[in-house]
């Protein structure tokens, strides 16, 4: 069982995968393992991902394991969902919005739709974003929040954060001043657990790449876990091994050495 990272592991920070990722990770999902993407991106910004990869059949874990998708080319868009995390997002809006008045917020909600501050738009979500006023995505069901700030450091959103001292859900921060939120409890690993015992997969069994703090509950969880040689220090502190980073394919050296 490979989970895989996408950005910062398998595209670079510009969302280009470079042809020897590509043919390695091709390699091994026709090799027969269990290849799952892991990301944090929205489903409709996986799927580009899950096509250039060739991977037809299996699961993939989107939103930081807010979403899982089974993927079967025999249904009608290949693919559907078979776990969905949702969350109240007020508590933790109200509260963020207090001390960041400045940040630009989006919001997942439970029909796949982008709510946004600010016409706030990244190609993380797959989709283009629909401005609306604060108080309707204080109303809204949130699968993944979303806030960014130019105008701080990830070292000033996690001193906010403990400030705050968010309850009910799950947070990271990314390595701008970029937080992704989801609900209570809710990791790439906690998804990918779930699959594991699906599949009967032993947990010696299971590798996982990645580069984001996003990332350490999965590399933690993974009985190999690999990060990415760019990742900051507290990620390559819970990897069990270092590859090159993405700028030199270390994906691929990783995928290589499963063949």
């Amino acid at each position: 069982m490979v989970a895989l990272d996408v950005d910062g592991t398998l595209v670079d920070h510009d969302g280009h995968m470079s042809p020897a990722v590509r043919s390695a990770a091709q390699a091994v999902v026709a090799s027969g393992h269990d290849v799952m993407i892991a990301t944090g991106r929205s489903l409709n910004a996986t799927l580009p991902i899950i096509e250039q990869i060739g991977l037809e059949r299996g699961y993939a874990v989107c939103c930081n394991g807010g979403v899982t998708l089974r993927l079967d080319p025999s249904l009608d868009k290949g693919y559907e969902i078979i776990h969905k995390a949702t969350f109240d997002p007020a508590p933790a809006l109200k509260a963020l919005r207090e001390r960041l008045p400045n940040a630009k917020y989006a919001l997942e909600d439970e029909d796949g739709n982008f709510l946004s501050t600010e016409r706030f738009q990244d190609a993380s979500f797959g989709v283009e974003s629909i401005g609306v006023d604060f108080q309707t995505m204080l109303d809204a069901t949130a699968v993944r929040v979303v806030v960014f700030s130019s105008e701080n450091t990830s070292d000033e959103f996690n001193e906010a954060i403990k400030h705050i001292g968010l309850s009910g859900v799950t947070y990271s921060v990314g390595w701008t001043a970029w937080l992704d939120i989801a609900a209570e409890g809710v990791t790439k690993a906690s998804a990918l657990e779930a699959l594991r015992r699906k599949l009967g997969t032993d947990r010696a069994n299971t590798v996982a790449v990645g580069d984001g703090r996003n990332d350490i509950e999965m590399l933690t969880w993974a009985g190999r876990g690999i990060a990415m040689g760019q990742a900051p220090d507290e990620v390559l502190a819970v990897a069990d091994e270092v590859t090159a980073s993405v700028l030199d394919d270390g994906a691929a050296l990783v995928l290589r050495g499963l063949l």
